[in-house]
């Protein structure tokens, strides 16, 4: 298990550019099974779990080629689906998350699909529901077996249909998607999510001969056809990774400028840092944070507590929750972090906690968090039980009066690519062993 050695109390100045973002390319890599035509797919990150479906899809029978520089080329046409019945599979998919979103495209191509119960963070219940209800509208027969905990979805002809989503999930509607783009008719998805990841997708199926409209919106309207064709497409910038930067800047008093960040499509993000009292610029596609000694939370009109809250886009998204309760932990005031989706999420808190942060957890789904401007956090030794945590934890740790260490990083390097070299190039000092 490999650790981070953090010493606090290190400056950063200088640039950062943030990678692909690895929520858009988990879908984007699962598209690729679609069609039997070459997809080339830029700005791929160089994560662990990125990587773990890439390998995943090779040995799917995908033709993967390595162009550099985050550039891949794929050609899904000798998919061999008796692998899906492997224990080789079995094992990959059940250690990644976004593995359960290959069913859509093999259920839409080749009317089967099998996947085990996926992996990923535990951060409490993430059901499938909304997903196999999805196939479900659109014919196919779906099956669970408990005692293997693997899903089996089979259908020969989908047929699009109305759907109400019970949730506006993202990786569900992803999912849905995939598979209604290539049923007969039409399929209407109402409540669907409309994150950036999500248009992403439906703008590469597009170009992939796909028919969608509503695109950005949660309601998403499917024509589906025959057939789909290659495509070129870029990821997004990583949000999450731009939001990490911002808390990370403020609460180590780093001049940073974030670059290349498609500031258009953060949402809401910057302006829930300016509720926190960190000041950030805007300049072109860049993001630029000042050095500044302190910040100070804002208050509701009415002068009570401000509440930050995740929500479905254009909300705040929830994986950056973990971020602005550290960051709240050093700020001028107080703030109330309601992490709506999951209930585990902020169990990390304990750790703040013991380093002098003065934070009430006041159940599974909510931390009021007391800021002192002039905290000075306790090096710990701690252990990173997820990605977004993971990070929150390293901010935590860079913050600091000595040296922290962290284990389980590779929880960390599931989502952020080579974090410690490009920090330790701006400033950091981070050791990893």
């Amino acid at each position: 298990m490999a650790s981070f050695e953090v010493i606090g109390g290190c400056k950063m100045k200088g640039e950062l550019v943030p990678q692909g973002a690895k929520n858009e390319a988990l879908q984007i890599l699962c598209a690729v099974l679609l069609t039997p035509e070459k997809v080339t797919v830029r700005n791929i990150p160089d994560i662990l779990d990125i990587n773990r479906l890439i390998s995943l899809l090779e040995d799917l029978g995908v033709e993967v080629v390595n162009e550099g520089r985050g550039t891949y080329t794929f050609q899904a046409k000798n998919v061999n689906l008796d692998y899906l019945k492997t224990s080789g599979y079995i094992k990959k998919a059940a250690s990644l998350r976004g593995s359960i979103m290959i069913i859509g495209p093999l259920l839409a191509r080749f009317g089967k699909a099998y996947a085990p119960n996926p992996g990923g963070d535990k951060i409490g219940r993430r059901r499938l529901d909304t997903h196999f209800i999805g196939f479900e509208k659109l014919g196919a027969k779906f099956d669970f077996d408990p005692a293997n905990a693997f899903f089996t979805v089979e259908a020969k002809q989908l047929q699009g249909n109305y759907m109400l989503l019970d949730e506006a999930s993202v990786t569900g509607t992803a999912n849905i998607t995939m598979a209604a783009v290539l049923a007969k008719g039409k399929t209407t998805i109402y409540n669907a999510a409309c994150e950036p990841y999500i248009q992403q997708l439906c703008k590469m199926l597009v170009r992939m001969g796909a028919n969608i409209t509503g695109i950005g919106s949660n309601l998403i309207v499917i024509e589906g056809v025959a057939q789909l064709g290659g495509a070129d497409h870029t990821i997004l910038p990583d949000m999450i990774e731009v939001g990490s930067f911002i808390g990370m800047a403020a609460m180590t008093h780093s001049e940073i400028t974030i670059k290349d960040t498609s500031f258009d499509d953060l949402g809401i993000i910057p302006d829930a840092f300016h509720r926190m009292g960190i000041q950030l610029e805007r300049r072109g596609d860049d993001i630029y944070i000042p050095e500044q000694k302190t910040y100070e939370i804002e208050r509701f009109i009415d002068g009570s507590i401000m509440t930050i809250a995740d929500a479905p886009w254009p909300g705040l998204t929830p994986d950056l929750i973990s971020v602005f309760l550290v960051v709240a932990a050093q700020a001028k005031g107080s703030v109330l972090i309601h992490q709506k989706m999951f209930e585990s999420r902020l169990f990390f808190v304990d750790k703040l906690i013991d380093m002098g942060a003065q934070i009430i957890l006041c159940d599974p789904h909510r931390a009021t968090v007391i800021g002192n401007e002039n905290l000075q956090l306790r090096p710990t030794i701690m252990t990173s039980p997820d990605i977004r945590a993971g990070v929150a934890l390293l901010i935590a740790a860079m913050c600091a009066d000595g040296k922290s260490t962290i284990h389980n990083i590779e929880q960390i390097d599931r989502g952020y690519q080579n974090i410690d070299g490009r920090l330790n190039a701006i400033g950091a000092k981070i050791k990893r062993s």
